[in-house]
């Protein structure tokens, strides 16, 4: 390990040179961290990293990546000694992230690396998820050697000085705690608030930036602060005179530019007590070119109360997951573009065309995606600028041709947002000219060393006319040439629950081929396409239902039906922000495209898990790049009544008894055995030792509310307990419906909580048909609806299932085996739906497409049952021998295949397969859907096929159903 101060010296001795001298530094940096050097550490230099464009295939290098599995891993792109400017090399390295195909370079199972460092021999710049956190110059590198503790082979928490991240986050918390103060303590106006806090914000921005004079607003706050002022006449007059277009001759507010932009239009200065005072001291205090305008995301989501949030699905995107839109639909075509370009009036034409270009953000929230995609096209207009004046460097033509493109054709006024709640679109415009401020920023960085280029970013650009505050849905949009964003979204019932019924009628009126089960942002996936010209493009968030059902036949079945090419898209991420939710990202093209398509998505259930990327040649509107099996029929036989369905939702806790000593009680009545009834749920099936219920159900499902009464001490129980609150929900209901039909006749109102007081002393889904079946059956088939696998067992009829189970009413081994193979496993997986990132099980989805073998022999047959039989012995002679659940057994079975259940759960596949039909090489979705498809023609015809379950043929049943279950033990 070489020491830190031996590496400060001998870096110090090289000349900087990057062609030469940039891998033996970095051979020496890995030193530092206890490897041999970087390729002894699993680092490759000179790490292809392809251009994603469709117009030509380039390749370029990044100096050095380092990302071994389980690692955070890092990019490093080095520059020369003499470049002393690192900070514009960013949009380099922000390209090489973006482009990366980590399992190309490096190998299966890569991820891009989490961290990213821009080094000159004499400083490092960090990065973290391309957010920057430090700086760090090589003469401090052993005092700051923390810093990269990422690096080391045990990877430690780093410590960084200028965390934007944390940094942004914690300006916003101080600023909220001032708005929530002000509204809620003393009662004002949160318009009133809100408007003053964002003047505050814009004037520590531009104290900053260089805009206001010299620690101008920190010394105004920091008088407020110790009673020399009141912030009502020192901020107050600030704000004032930054709205006079004539400056200050003298005084305090001498030298204060005008600023205009609309926000300092109207002036309503507050006077704020100390407390006030001092937590805006602190946020003044922070450098504020290390804040990211995202701290109004946070702010907008710490100044709403949750209900507002929730309800009109307001979740908010991380510029990491911004950039997954922004890359293929503005920055990707744009760089096409500029390659393309060959000559100076092709550039030319291309900076006229970026003057005419129109972002569009149809649900905005606090202005991210227009933020991101401002300055990306900041970068975009250098770009063509530095490749029109090296042409023109070399036809001697320079002077007469930069001279024509002094100024920035790029404006504010060409974005545009929409959104419903006022606050957002405020924020919103404030965020853009914050944009406006650091755009001139780096524009005049890049031409540091030539005045002819610099530009003023005041006075500010007045945004009312292109942040619209209205509803999207309703109401028409901007002209765009890219639609971007992260819509609202309520899942089908939530949205019944939590929106006005006269508005969701007015949605579905204007929307009416959109089934009225489909997610809420799937309106906005439909009015985007609808909208789009040829070629335009379009990068939307969803929740990851829209892949799936109602919201893709809604959304990207149309999309796709109609012209729209998916490019690129997240199948499912975990959501990076708040919202407990699961994401899918989709951009698309409307008309022809060649270019190459990326389609990824996340294994696992957290922030962190690692991504899987694919370069199909098709993406389809499941999102999905294997055989698409959406298309996949439901069979009338499998359909019918007795195979498959969900457990009983008793729908309020009245109807539960959790205290097991209290039921054996309640049971010692023999009459009561026949209303009280262990309940079995997902978790405890698959999640605890012996399957075991937690709690009993009383189920009063065969009577009428006298009848029930027979029961006294059960019927007291749901009585004082349940009655009640289903009457105060039906009223509540009642009145909602009342207004909603006030304002809209024709709307479609519900009557769920009125239906279900007619029958309050039942559950809410009792499952009638499917309790009939089981009653004259011993035991049936369950699994968790809302699994990652689903892990069959049989539950003895006496133990009730819970709406957590799919249950399959099937007591034969051979169906237990159909069901517990690979075979109906990958069916599964393409085409489950979720609940939030969870698969879950549900007949319309998976069982009632699935064929089962069409002509098995009695042979193959029995050999299923066998395997299926000597699974569940194992599993559970594992079990008992280790005090293990079905989760612990499947979960050991994925992380080392060679054990015991695993060799018999390959004999079981083998079996079925053979049972099929199939061969070793057939693909099973493609085998299962061509089978699918002919059971469907075969049904269509009037012929019957071999339905779930034993065939007819089979002479003796019993042979086949075996004894051992779940029982509720003693």
């Amino acid at each position: 390990m070489t020491e830190a101060k031996d590496f400060i010296a001998f870096a110090q001795k090289l000349k900087g040179d990057e062609k030469q001298e940039a891998q033996t530094f970095l051979n020496h940096f890995f030193q530092v961290f206890g490897y041999e050097d970087v390729a002894a550490a699993g680092g490759v230099f000179e790490a292809r990293i392809k251009s994603s464009n469709s117009s030509k295939k380039s390749t370029n290098y990044a100096d050095c990546l380092f990302a071994p599995q389980g690692h955070s891993g890092v990019l490093i792109e080095m520059k020369g000694r003499k470049e002393k400017n690192l900070d514009k090399h960013f949009e380099q390295v922000k390209n090489y992230w973006l482009d990366m195909k980590p399992q190309e370079v490096i190998g299966p199972g890569a991820q891009k690396p989490r961290y990213a460092i821009l080094c000159n021999f004499d400083e490092f710049i960090i990065y973290d998820e391309l957010s920057l956190v430090d700086r760090v110059k090589m003469k401090d590198f052993a005092q700051r050697k923390s810093a990269f503790n990422f690096m080391y082979p045990d990877e430690k928490a780093p410590v960084f000085n200028c965390n934007v991240k944390e940094i942004s986050k914690g300006v916003a918390n101080k600023i909220g705690e001032v708005f929530k103060y002000e509204v809620v303590e003393k009662k004002e106006s949160p318009e009133k608030v809100q408007r003053f806090l964002m003047q505050c914000i814009l004037a520590m921005f531009s104290e900053d930036f260089g805009l206001l004079p010299d620690n101008l607003f920190t010394n105004l706050i920091r008088n407020c602060c110790i009673q020399k002022g009141d912030s009502y006449d020192e901020l107050g007059g600030l704000f004032n005179q930054m709205a006079n277009p004539k400056m200050a001759d003298g005084g305090k507010y001498k030298g204060v530019p005008y600023f205009n932009g609309g926000l300092y239009s109207k002036v309503e200065p507050l006077s704020l007590d100390k407390y006030c005072c001092e937590l805006l001291q602190e946020a003044s205090q922070v450098d504020w070119n290390h804040v990211n305008p995202s701290i109004f995301g946070a702010m907008f989501e710490g100044t709403m109360d949750s209900k507002e949030r929730h309800g009109f699905g307001a979740h908010f995107t991380n510029e990491i997951d911004i950039l997954k839109i922004v890359n293929p639909c503005i920055i990707r075509p744009w760089n096409e573009k500029i390659e393309k370009a060959d000559t100076a009036p092709k550039l030319e034409k291309l900076l006229k065309e970026l003057s005419n270009y129109k972002v569009l953000d149809p649900a905005c929230g606090c202005g991210n995606f227009l933020f991101v995609s401002y300055l990306a096209l900041v970068d975009i207009e250098l770009k063509i600028l530095d490749k029109l004046q090296d042409l023109s460097l070399q036809s001697n033509t320079n002077k007469n041709i930069m001279e024509r493109h002094r100024f920035s054709v790029l404006s504010t006024q060409q974005f545009f947002g929409i959104d419903i709640l006022p606050m957002a679109v405020e924020l919103t415009k404030v965020t853009m000219m914050l944009a406006k401020e650091i755009g001139a920023k780096k524009w005049n960085d890049h031409w540091e060393a030539d005045p002819l280029f610099r530009i003023e970013s005041l006075p500010l650009d007045n945004m009312d006319k292109n942040i619209l505050c209205q509803d999207a849905l309703l109401n028409p949009w901007p002209e765009f040439s890219v639609v971007i964003g992260n819509p609202p979204y309520q899942g089908k019932n939530n949205t019944k629950v939590e929106m006005d019924g006269a508005y969701i009628a007015d949605v579905r009126e204007h929307f009416p081929d959109v089934p009225g089960r489909a997610d809420y942002c799937v309106y906005w996936f439909r009015k985007a396409h609808e909208l789009m010209k040829d070629g335009q493009r379009a990068g939307l968030v969803g929740t990851n239902t829209i892949r799936q059902n109602y919201s893709r036949e809604g959304g990207l079945d149309y999309i796709v039906a109609n012209g729209g090419v998916i490019i690129d898209a997240v199948s499912t991420q975990v959501w990076s922000g708040e919202a407990a939710v699961y994401v899918s990202i989709v951009n698309w093209v409307k008309g022809k495209y060649s270019g190459e398509k990326t389609l990824c998505f996340q294994e696992g259930n957290t922030v962190k898990s690692p991504f899987v990327y694919e370069h199909p040649s098709n993406i389809t509107s499941a999102l999905k790049s294997a055989c698409d099996v959406k298309g996949a029929f439901a069979l009338k036989a499998n359909m019918a009544k007795g195979f498959c369905h969900q457990g009983q939702t008793h729908g309020h806790k009245g109807f539960l008894i959790k205290d097991l000593n209290a039921a054996k009680k309640l049971l010692n009545d023999e009459q009561n055995k026949q209303v009280l009834f262990p309940f079995l749920i997902g978790d405890r099936l698959v999640g605890t030792y012996k399957s075991q219920p937690d709690r009993y159900v009383i189920d009063f499902r065969k009577f009428d509310v006298f009848g029930a009464q027979k029961y006294k001490e059960l019927y007291k129980i749901i009585e004082k307990s349940v009655y009640a609150d289903k009457k105060e929900k039906a009223d509540e209901e009642k009145i909602k419906n009342e207004n909603t039909l006030k304002k809209n006749p024709k709307a479609k109102v519900n009557h769920d909580h009125e239906m279900a007081l007619k029958t309050w002393w039942q559950m809410f889904r009792s499952r009638d048909v499917l309790l009939n079946i089981l009653e004259v059956k011993s035991r049936y088939i369950a699994c968790s609806r809302v699994t990652t696998r689903p892990i069959f067992e049989f539950i003895s009829t006496e133990i009730h299932p819970n709406d957590a189970l799919q249950v399959f009413p099937l007591e034969d081994d051979y169906s237990f085996g159909i069901l517990s193979s690979k075979v109906h496993w990958e069916w599964f997986n393409a085409r489950c739906s979720t609940l939030k990132g969870d698969p879950r099980y549900t007949s319309d989805t998976v069982f009632d497409s699935f064929p089962w073998p069409q002509k098995p022999t009695e042979k193959q047959i029995a050999e299923i049952a066998k395997y299926a039989v000597e699974l569940r012995y194992k599993r559970r002679e594992e079990m008992e021998q280790n005090i293990l659940s079905l989760r612990d057994v499947y979960r050991t079975m994925e992380t080392t295949p060679d054990n015991p259940v695993s060799k018999i759960q390959a004999k079981l596949d083998n079996a079925v397969r053979e049972a099929y039909g199939m061969s070793a090489d057939d693909d099973v979705l493609e085998f299962i859907l061509k089978l699918n498809k002919k059971c469907h023609d075969r049904e269509e015809s009037g012929k019957e096929i071999t339905p779930p379950g034993l065939p007819k043929f089979v002479k003796d049943p019993q042979k086949y159903i075996t004894e051992d279950c779940v029982k509720m033990e003693e």
